[in-house]
């Protein structure tokens, strides 16, 4: 687990790297912040519709394998991006296809690279080793945005992608390595021996939509996606205009949510039987200081509350994703990982325009504000009605043993 970490680490931050530089690249090439968008879009577009597939793919293939290969094709895709770079060959229309293939390796790698780590400790450990992973995601994150800047600064843009490519062949380099922990969830080929073509995708849909708390849980995350969370959107647009800050001022305050993640992914490395139930009181506790956020008076009072703000947003994530990663039987984990990735492509493409839209009619004070509410209000009507069809226990009346038990017995 912890040579995982360091792998998962390593990678994080040359991710980062790449995806500091990378919308500054395609300005450079095209002049066009909406192109940047597209470029966006098309990678994420693979995950909304083959999020499934992939996952299928991972209960179907043994998983330090498929790990292996994915993180392996993601090197070569960062290494060809980079050599066009360097000879000035790159355009929009190799970008794109680059970006559309690295969106259709991920669409396994993302729940291959999950599970696998997973695989390290034991099931009970579980929580925590997502926790863990949460720390190490922020932690990369950071670094990797702060390496960009002197790498590029140094060597060019292309050394970016070089890094990014060198830090995927270090995983792939270490997970064969890796070996399953005592009383860790085995993988399902091993432990049921069922056929691989048996494993359908319907299967993964079917448990997915007959999950009351799977359901419940899209549903918390889905509304807090869209009306919260982008924070590089509101908290940009509060400190730029209404707070009359720069961008130095949102540096600060992208620094302390940074901070807040960090922190929240500590604690949530704490947590052993996390629920739907705390993941969605963590969400209305945000969404509430989300509501106080958009009312700040200054800059001082935002950074102030932006902090407690990134630490539940981080712990709330940290106990959704655990209880989506092990809710589900051990067959059946890749595909509604896969589910679960297409339905969070939706809010990713779908939230930061409707948050923009809510934004040019109310503003950056009353889009957080209004997003705040409707996030709480959405959760505290859900958890009411769930309470008013929960079914009522119902008491018999007591009945007269036979044989009476001893008096011991009956006073245990």
């Amino acid at each position: 687990m912890r040579w995982w970490s360091v792998a998962n680490f390593v990678s994080n931050a040359g991710t980062w790297m790449q995806l500091t530089v990378q919308n500054l690249l395609v300005l450079q090439i095209t002049g066009s912040a909406a192109a940047t968008g597209l470029s966006m879009s098309v990678q994420a577009a693979p995950a909304l519709l083959m999020s499934v597939l992939g996952g299928a793919a991972v209960d179907r293939w043994p998983r330090k394998l498929t790990a292996a290969v994915s993180q392996a094709l993601l090197s070569a895709i960062a290494f060809t991006t980079a050599v066009l770079v360097a000879l000035d060959r790159l355009d929009m229309t190799s970008l794109m296809v680059l970006a559309a293939v690295t969106g259709v390796v991920a669409t396994v790698d993302n729940p291959a690279c999950a599970l696998l780590g997973n695989d390290l400790v034991p099931a009970e450990d579980v929580p925590s080793a997502i926790g863990v992973g949460a720390l190490v995601f922020n932690a990369g994150r950071l670094a990797g945005a702060a390496l960009a800047g002197v790498t590029v600064g140094f060597l060019g843009t292309a050394a970016a992608y070089f890094a990014n490519g060198f830090s995927f062949l270090f995983v792939t380099a270490v997970i064969p390595f890796l070996r399953p922990a005592a009383g860790a969830v085995r993988h399902v080929v091993e432990k049921t021996g069922r056929p691989r073509a048996a494993m359908t995708v319907r299967e993964g849909l079917a448990f997915f939509a007959r999950r009351p708390r799977l359901l419940a849980l899209a549903g918390v995350t889905g509304v807090s996606a869209v009306f919260g969370r982008n924070y590089g959107l509101t908290l940009a647009v509060l400190v730029t205009g209404p707070l009359a800050g720069g961008a130095g001022a949102f540096g600060t305050v992208s620094t302390v949510l940074a901070v807040g993640g960090i922190l929240g992914a500590v604690l949530g490395a704490r947590l052993r039987r996390p629920s739907v139930r705390l993941v969605g009181t963590l969400a209305a506790t945000g969404a509430l200081l989300q509501v106080v956020a958009g009312m700040s008076p200054s800059l001082a009072v935002l950074l102030v509350l932006v902090l407690p703000m990134a630490v539940v947003e981080s712990v709330s994530d940290t106990a959704g994703t655990a209880v989506l990663q092990t809710d589900p039987p051990a067959h059946l984990r890749g595909r509604v990982l896969g589910v679960w990735g297409s339905i969070g492509t939706v809010w990713g493409l779908g939230g930061p325009p409707a948050l923009g839209l809510l934004m040019e009619l109310a503003g950056p004070r009353g889009a957080l504000i209004t997003g705040g509410l409707i996030i709480a209000g959405s959760i505290a009507a859900g958890h009411l009605l769930h309470t008013r069809r929960a079914p009522t226990p119902v008491t018999l009346p007591a009945k007269t043993p036979l044989h009476p038990a001893p008096a011991l017995e009956t006073a245990a």
